[in-house]
């Protein structure tokens, strides 16, 4: 994994996300997986954008989210591409639902647990804080604990 300085090709946002940090700059990450190993990498990268960097990426799927998240750093913009997402984010305990088409999009807010279903094959991008982002499998209604962090942590 490595940040690209200066990238004047064509960047496939499904399989190279854009780390935007301090100073406006946009920098594609080369080699970027969801390993914990690539993650603390890209952490580490990171790491001087503090709660303003963000990672732009797409992502394809068909189906019911396999996993809960939630980004205490900062906001995160859902854009739906193609199809039909709905996203679900726990309010206090409250399940909201936001379903969007092609072009719709919604804030999750700083903190929030939220989870994405796609109705079909469909495509979102994505526009997050990743500083100390939380995961946990999507076995229970809600989430109600924090189970692990997978991505960029606080110093």
């Amino acid at each position: 994994m490595r940040l690209v300085n200066h990238e004047r090709n064509a960047i496939n946002l499904r399989t190279t996300p854009v780390h935007l940090g301090l100073g406006s700059r946009a920098k594609p990450v080369e080699g970027f997986t969801w390993d914990p190993e690539v993650l603390q990498a890209y952490s580490a990268a990171v790491a001087a954008d503090g709660a303003e960097g963000r990672m732009v990426a797409i992502f394809d799927g068909d189906g019911p989210g396999d996993h809960w998240e939630r980004h205490p750093a900062g906001d995160e913009l859902v854009v739906c591409l193609t199809g039909s997402v709905t996203v679900t984010r726990d309010m206090d305990g409250v399940p909201e639902r936001v379903v969007l088409g092609p072009g719709e999009a919604t804030v999750n807010p700083a903190g929030a647990w939220h989870a994405v279903d796609m109705a079909g094959p469909a495509s979102i991008l994505t526009i997050t804080a990743g500083l100390g982002t939380d995961h946990r499998p999507r076995t229970d209604v809600r989430p109600t604990e924090h189970v692990g962090t997978l991505g960029p942590q606080a110093s």
